[in-house]
């Protein structure tokens, strides 16, 4: 017994030990535990070895990719929309074509959204809207719907000029052309003269000579050149209005002078030497090339102004292939582009009766170009050809 009693307190005086010594491990354990965490170890490699793998394991170290919170920030995203917004309405105001303003819309989402904000696109300018017939589509034709329901007067005019003469589409075209015309489009005004003069759309009854008249009186209070020529024509010759000669020849000069004033503010002021068409010709003819001779009258030649998006349109449309109608024609002048809706819309030249006109005003235009050293009168034609015929007969008999 007194064995076992001196063995059992020999084994509790070594668990109290053991128990004491794991006391004391933990103890330490823990101490080094928060020393560990107040005070962080460095374990970034320290690369003391100048042999190859050592500097390829460096350079892929120094190449992996930073966090998110040091990356490049992108300051276009920074930027408000209003900002935006109103950067890409200079950019549609003054665009030369409309890939200029095309191309932003397939650079990126956000670009593609703001350009298609109403306020942009009522901005647009005519030759940012200036369709070709080769690149029409029925997404071009969704563009310029887009610009119409945003605004756009120039839309308007165009996606109407478009409709009437070309998609055939009357009363749609009309109305848009009425709705800038609403809005003091000059050059929708005189192509609704034109209509009405010609009654476009309708039979020959539906002329309104006097409607015409006052849409081109409204249409060169605005300025159009082309609108006050038409104006002086019709008071020469007393069409839809009382004859006043004295009073179309005003308009006429007015619209020769408006014309020279519109080169000359787009070429600068040009020189003699520089300019050849600001030359003076005594016999008062045509000289022949590009150009056309406004004060002819004068034996003054300058260069034609540029033609309206709209009308280069029809021009292009019709040469690429597209037909007018049966027994239609088209207006003879070259900047013009406009198709009959009937048969014999047009006025005939009354000399020749070779070329027609939808207006006096491409008459006069034409005449100036070209058909002044190409028109022939009916009668000359009857000799030169009797002539012919007489030769043929003594030529036989001799």
């Amino acid at each position: 017994m007194e064995k076992k009693m001196k063995k059992r307190r020999r084994d509790s005086v070594m668990g109290s030990s053991n128990n004491r010594e794991n006391r004391e491990n933990r103890d330490q354990y823990s101490c080094c535990k928060k020393i560990r965490f107040r005070t962080p170890i460095d374990v970034s490699p320290v690369v003391v070895s100048t042999n190859n793998n050592s500097n390829n394991k460096n350079n892929n170290y120094s190449n992996q990719k930073r966090p998110k919170s040091s990356q490049s920030f992108d300051f276009f995203d920074g930027l408000p929309d209003d900002l935006v917004v109103c950067i890409l309405c200079k950019l549609s105001s003054t665009a030369r074509c409309p890939s200029d303003f095309i191309n932003v819309l397939v650079t990126c989402k956000r670009l593609n959204g703001l350009a298609l904000h109403p306020l942009v696109l009522s901005k647009a300018s005519p030759k940012a809207l200036a369709v070709r017939p080769k690149s029409w589509s029925d997404s071009a034709h969704r563009f310029l719907k887009l610009c119409v329901d945003a605004g756009n007067i120039e839309a308007s005019y165009t996606l109407g000029m478009i409709r009437f003469y070309c998609l055939q589409s009357r009363e749609s075209g009309a109305s848009l052309m009425a709705k800038a015309a609403m809005n003091s489009h000059a050059a929708a005004l005189y192509s609704l003269a034109v209509i009405q003069f010609n009654g476009s759309g309708g039979t020959k009854t539906d002329k309104d000579l006097r409607a015409g008249v006052a849409l081109c009186a409204r249409a060169a209070f605005l300025g159009h050149i082309d609108a006050l020529r038409e104006l002086g024509h019709c008071l020469q010759d007393g069409y839809g209005v009382r004859q006043s000669v004295a009073d179309g020849r005003r308009f006429l000069v007015q619209a020769n002078a408006r014309e020279l004033a519109g080169v000359l503010s787009a070429a600068g002021l040009p020189s003699a030497a520089a300019c050849p068409w600001m030359t003076w010709h005594p016999n008062h003819r045509h000289v022949a090339g590009a150009g056309c001779p406004l004060l002819s009258d004068f034996g003054c030649n300058v260069p034609a102004a540029e033609a309206h998006p709209a009308s280069r349109f029809l021009v292009e449309w019709y040469k690429g292939g597209a037909a007018a109608g049966e027994g239609l024609r088209l207006c003879s002048h070259g900047g013009c582009g406009r198709p009959e809706t009937r048969r014999n819309e047009f006025r005939r030249c009354s000399v020749c009766g070779a070329v027609n006109y939808c207006s006096r005003a491409c008459q006069a235009l034409d005449w100036k170009v070209r058909h002044k050293v190409e028109c022939a009168p009916m009668e000359q034609w009857i000799e030169e050809e009797g002539r012919e015929m007489g030769e043929d007969d003594g030529a036989e008999e001799t």
